[in-house]
């Protein structure tokens, strides 16, 4: 009979764009794959890959009538599709997804923490509530925790987030991108390079900086505006990818943003499918975020020879060496941000330096292929 995992996710963005090379892969493998989230405008992509899809409502913050409704529903859902392992993500749908599994008797529970949601950041009191959280719904309702950052794998392991004590129910699987195709520099070229400058109207001689993120005050887009008001040489253009996700609230950045979209200096292009077009064109990827897991934007960054410039925190100090590929700064810094832009500006062999160096990195520790084969690998275990 063929074994059947359901993968769970808040969203379907988060599905399609990220789970989809791991969810292909499972399907090669013989898996039956379903993909469990909240519709939205990627569920047709989602459908066209032939994954069987269930539309679960799940709010992305802690909200108990809701929470428990999800809960539900997940319950419902487990049951009636019998599946030998539930695979969860993203934080919110990860502790409600587990809670559902483990009541509906599932037999395995997997977690992938892409950044566990407590950090430095937090209040002693909010960094111990939702530590707790993860460690004991950890204890209670998992089998396996993968971790992106090796500073969660290391928290996890340590603090015993699992019941078992076997050491390859914790499991460290980096981050990956797809190196040999969408993020091979080797096959862009400079002619499309140029259009894409023409058709945003970025002069020749401006230095290209650009962000991927969600369009809220935790990822430091405010930050990094505000750093172009602060640059000495004014030469620079940015270049802003992403915006506000189905279930996101943060009017007060909204409204803010709406400010410096009256700037012709900061090109504002929404979601894209093709990031790693932008990102050529770019010289330096900033990512001024106040929590990540293992940001995939950085790899991508990298991998289309950027420097970087991302803050000291869990994640991104993982993947940026400060000083070799970029520089870290600390969260809220926008006149740092633009200080390291206007050194770049100045020291084009030090810029050049950084791209060549991120882009050897990328190479060296982020193919996607590995990432996924890690996580097939503990699948056909369980199979077995």
């Amino acid at each position: 009979m063929q074994k059947k995992i359901i993968q769970l996710s808040a969203i379907d963005m988060t599905m399609n764009n990220f789970l989809r090379p791991l969810n292909l892969a499972t399907k090669e493998e013989g898996w039956d794959v379903h993909c469990v989230c909240q519709e939205g405008l990627f569920t047709e992509y989602i459908k066209n890959d032939k994954f069987e899809f269930h539309n679960v409502s799940i709010d992305r913050k802690i909200s108990p009538i809701s929470n428990i409704k999800s809960i539900l529903s997940l319950i419902k859902l487990f049951r009636k599709e019998k599946p030998d392992i539930v695979h969860v993500h993203t934080p919110v749908a990860s502790v409600l997804g587990r809670i559902a599994a483990k009541l509906a008797g599932v037999p395995n529970i997997i977690y992938t923490a892409h950044g566990f949601y407590f950090h430095e950041g937090m209040t002693a009191k909010q960094y111990r509530f939702f530590y707790n959280i993860e460690k004991y719904v950890g204890r209670l309702c998992t089998d396996y925790i993968f971790t992106q950052s090796q500073e969660d794998y290391e928290v996890a392991k340590t603090n015993r987030f699992l019941t078992s004590n076997k050491n390859n129910n914790y499991v460290w699987i980096s981050n990956g991108i797809d190196l040999d195709n969408k993020y091979n520099i080797k096959l862009k070229t400079e002619v499309k390079n140029y259009g894409l400058r023409k058709q945003l109207s970025i002069p020749n001689d401006h230095l290209v900086v650009s962000f991927i993120g969600r369009l809220v005050k935790e990822k430091g887009i405010i930050d990094l505006l505000e750093a172009y008001d602060l640059l000495k040489y004014k030469n620079v253009s940015f270049i802003v990818m992403g915006m506000l996700p189905q279930g996101e609230r943060d009017n007060e950045t909204y409204n803010s943003l709406e400010n410096y979209k009256l700037n012709n200096n900061i090109k504002f292009v929404g979601h894209v499918n093709n990031a790693e077009d932008y990102l050529f064109l770019s010289d330096i990827f900033c990512l001024p975020s106040y929590r990540e897991g293992m940001p995939r934007s950085i790899i991508e960054a990298m991998a289309m020879k950027n420097a970087v410039l991302a803050t000291n925190i869990r994640g991104s100090r993982e993947e940026v060496i400060d000083g070799e590929t970029g520089y870290l700064f600390e969260t809220g810094s926008s006149g740092r941000i633009a200080h390291f832009i206007d050194y770049l500006n100045n020291d084009r062999k030090k810029l050049e330096l950084f791209k060549q160096n991120g882009l050897k990195r990328a190479h060296e520790l982020y193919d996607e292929n590995k990432v996924v084969r890690k996580q097939i690998e503990v699948f056909n275990n369980i199979k077995g």
